[in-house]
């Protein structure tokens, strides 16, 4: 409310301009953005083996990024903060409608990813059991214990800390 309009797009083009560039980095797929939302997927459009640990590699440097830029002073709003939630689980992908096409996905691993995100803290990264069940050897992961989850009951979650 206190940031003018072209400030608050300035800042939000900042960051998800970096944003896609490390999309690119680890092969990972933008999905679309909603306001300061940014949704990514990996395995799509061609499954791969590694996609959560490109996803979590691509969460880690989102954070370090967004973290390192509110110290820079470099003339961007700053108040910026993010939090990522991270799933792993099939997703229907595609196009519907017939104006303005826009590449979507959905499936309960989409609405879980979002219930990862809206339970994390600022700067942190936030998973599921289903994902952290494919990254534990890689990465170092705090059990968060079981949370109490918006029409979901209580699920386990874990914060990434680093890479192993």
């Amino acid at each position: 409310e206190n940031l003018p309009p072209e400030k608050l797009v300035e800042g939000v083009d900042y960051y998800f301009s970096k944003f896609d560039e490390i999309m690119d980095k680890y092969g990972l797929e933008k999905i679309k953005t909603v306001g300061d939302a940014y949704m990514c997927a990996g395995g799509l459009p061609f499954p791969s083996d590694d996609h959560a640990c490109q996803v979590v590699l691509a969460a880690l440097e989102i954070t370090d990024f967004v973290k390192k830029s509110k110290k820079a002073g470099n003339g961007i709003p700053n108040r910026f903060n993010v939090r990522v939630g991270i799933n792993t689980g099939p997703v229907i992908a595609g196009v519907v409608g017939t104006k303005k096409f826009s590449y979507d996905i959905w499936g309960d691993a989409v609405n879980i990813a979002s219930r990862m995100e809206s339970n994390s803290e600022p700067g942190h990264i936030n998973v599921s059991e289903n994902t952290y069940q494919l990254i534990k050897h890689q990465f170092v992961c705090q059990y968060r214990g079981e949370i109490a989850t918006k029409n979901r009951g209580n699920m386990k979650m874990y914060y990434v800390l680093e890479r192993n």
